[in-house]
């Protein structure tokens, strides 16, 4: 299980630094899925399978695709679809493809294994997680969240073709 961290780990390390130095948005976004898909096996390593899991459901899901929905405004007309098929190509998904298949063997390796988790950490269980989340730091998740939402009403607004009329 230890090489299964330290694999994870550079899967995390690598794939992130292809998001900041990316210069194509939607490429960062598939290296950002990854890296976040590596943090949340290092998660289950580490003996907290739960966080793992929220992980997954909150950030490489809901998070990444509200990027998605954001990107997918902000790109608009046909020359950027046209340049966006241009893009498409299999070359760009030999990377995230590569890193995402070194964490899948490596799931599948753990969980052949037992699931026993050798950092000698106790299990983190969900009472724990809402207790933590809703106690000292519920002001923090709703001020993020509101964060969220201006970020996306303000992108929507930025969007938007000028009308005539308006001043």
């Amino acid at each position: 299980m230890e090489i299964s961290f330290y694999i994870a780990s550079i899967v995390a390390v690598v794939a992130t630094v292809m998001v900041i130095t990316g210069l194509n948005a939607i490429h960062a976004l598939l290296y950002f899925v990854v890296s976040l898909l590596a943090v949340a096996v290092v998660f289950y390593i580490l003996g907290a399978p739960f966080i793992a899991a929220l992980e997954v459901i909150v950030y490489a899901g809901a998070i990444v695709v509200l990027f998605v929905f954001v990107v997918m405004m902000l790109n608009i007309g046909k020359e950027v679809i046209a340049q966006e098929w241009r893009w498409l190509t299999l070359r760009i998904w030999v990377g995230p493809t590569i890193l995402s298949s070194i964490l899948f063997i490596e799931l599948i390796d753990m969980l052949s294994q037992g699931g026993n988790h050798p950092a000698g950490q106790t299990l983190v269980g969900p009472k724990a997680v809402g207790v933590l989340l809703f106690g000292p730091y519920l002001l923090a998740v709703e001020i993020a969240s509101m964060l969220l939402l201006a970020g996306l009403v303000g992108a929507y607004r930025i969007a938007q073709p000028e009308r005539k009329g308006e001043g």
